[in-house]
């Protein structure tokens, strides 16, 4: 017997109190803890694929078992797409989550993002779309520079451009990425999820079977990240 995903607890009632002032302070200056050895190593290997590549690229973090990458390949098959998650656990149960037809390209790779966003931005990628479904908002208030849009790994995120979709069951954490987006003067749409969607991941699939409400944002991020004094820096 399944049991019913719980529902995110929050002590946050809307946007939490700090988002514009952490969020330009990361806008204002580079992220500095030192980049790891291997994951150096696991972007240098994917880059190699990435510059004897001329077409589209798409990027799936936090891309757990890589469901969510082979069905982007599927719908993409004009890209090279590239999944990325840290835990070796995760990745490690692909096959099993494995839809892609042959002629269709895709990529895992093993690293953390703080490093492999970096490293991505420094190699100059210019994505076509950026997924991150992974919906993990650090419900807590005093957790919020956890989030991805309250860490200083945030611009670099926006740097990459394309087109960003976001997943998540909590309202509140897609609600404040749209507000971190504006403030560059990006404009995000946020919607539901219709119930019997199809889900790219095991959380959508979990959520949905629980009855949960999916939130789905999207926004076209600027191509040269000119505005960005943090990356500009480096």
């Amino acid at each position: 017997m399944k049991v019913a995903a719980k529902p995110v607890s929050t002590n946050q009632q809307g946007n939490h109190d700090d988002l514009a002032e952490v969020v330009l302070r990361h806008l204002r200056s580079p992220f500095q803890k030192p980049l790891q050895a291997h994951n150096r190593e696991a972007f240098e290997q994917v880059q190699t694929q990435v510059e004897q590549w001329a077409g589209p690229l798409i990027l799936d973090a936090c891309c757990g078992v890589g469901e969510s990458t082979a069905a982007l390949a599927e719908q993409h098959p004009e890209a090279l797409v590239i999944g990325v998650d840290k835990s070796s656990h995760r990745l490690a149960r692909h096959a099993s989550y494995q839809t892609a037809d042959a002629g269709q390209r895709y990529l895992l790779v093993r690293a953390d993002l703080n490093d492999f966003w970096r490293l991505a931005v420094a190699a100059q990628w210019q994505l076509q779309k950026h997924t991150i479904l992974y919906p993990n908002p650090w419900p807590k208030a005093s957790h919020f520079r956890r989030r991805w849009h309250g860490s200083p790994i945030w611009p670099y995120i926006l740097a990459l451009g394309g087109e960003l979709e976001m997943r998540s069951n909590w309202s509140i954490y897609l609600t404040e990425v749209a507000a971190a987006l504006a403030l560059t003067d990006c404009q995000a749409s946020l919607q539901p999820l219709l119930s019997q969607h199809q889900p790219m991941t095991p959380f959508e699939r979990k959520y949905q079977q629980s009855g949960q409400q999916l939130w789905q944002l999207k926004a076209k991020l600027a191509d040269d990240g000119g505005f960005l004094a943090a990356v500009n820096c480096e």
